[in-house]
């Protein structure tokens, strides 16, 4: 008994390894790595953050949160390329993009977060309605940025969202949540 006792713990405990080896980063929190400048200021190339996997099953993705997304389905299903960008319009709003002044229903957005000046309205120019699972997102780095204003990306659907950024890990004297 002591004998069967001892392999099903082992068991389990080898069981439990596996599913937190292989279940949290798939399913709960993963590290990415940032590719580029189009977060700038806010994120820099190559630094490593922290994605939260579970708040968008919820409905918590608010405002002005940092997202990773996938450009399509095959790119999440093999978690490969990935976009890193902040929301800007939530589902069911309408986004437009006049004179470098982003407007939310006809209403200008008051926000500081593009380090550069958006010389571009792109797709925007136009207003832009968000389906009920649909998020308008720009890149902090908006003179460079390839975001919602772009036809390549568009607005970004909540199945492919990624995750929400939790906090930067790397480089370490930078560790701790984002001033975003």
């Amino acid at each position: 008994m002591k004998v069967r006792k001892k392999i099903i713990e082992v068991v389990a405990l080898i069981a439990l390894s596996a599913l937190i080896l292989f279940g949290l980063p798939r399913y709960v929190i993963e590290r990415v790595i940032v590719d580029g400048t189009s977060m700038e200021t806010t994120l820099q190339d190559a630094d490593n953050i922290l994605v939260e996997k579970v708040s968008r099953y919820f409905g918590a993705l608010d405002r002005f949160d940092v997202i990773v997304f996938y450009p399509d389905e095959e790119a999440k299903e093999s978690r490969g390329r990935y976009y890193i960008k902040r929301i800007i319009g939530l589902p069911g709003e309408t986004v437009q993009i006049v004179d470098e002044t982003i407007y939310i229903n006809g209403e200008p957005l008051e926000e500081s977060y593009g380090s550069t000046a958006m010389s571009r309205a792109g797709l925007a120019a136009e207003p832009v309605m968000l389906g009920e699972d649909e998020y308008f997102v720009l890149g902090d780095n908006r003179a460079i940025s390839q975001d919602s204003r772009s036809p390549k990306v568009g607005v970004v659907p909540l199945s492919r969202v990624g995750g929400k950024l939790l906090l930067r890990i790397y480089p370490f004297h930078k560790f701790g949540t984002v001033n975003d």
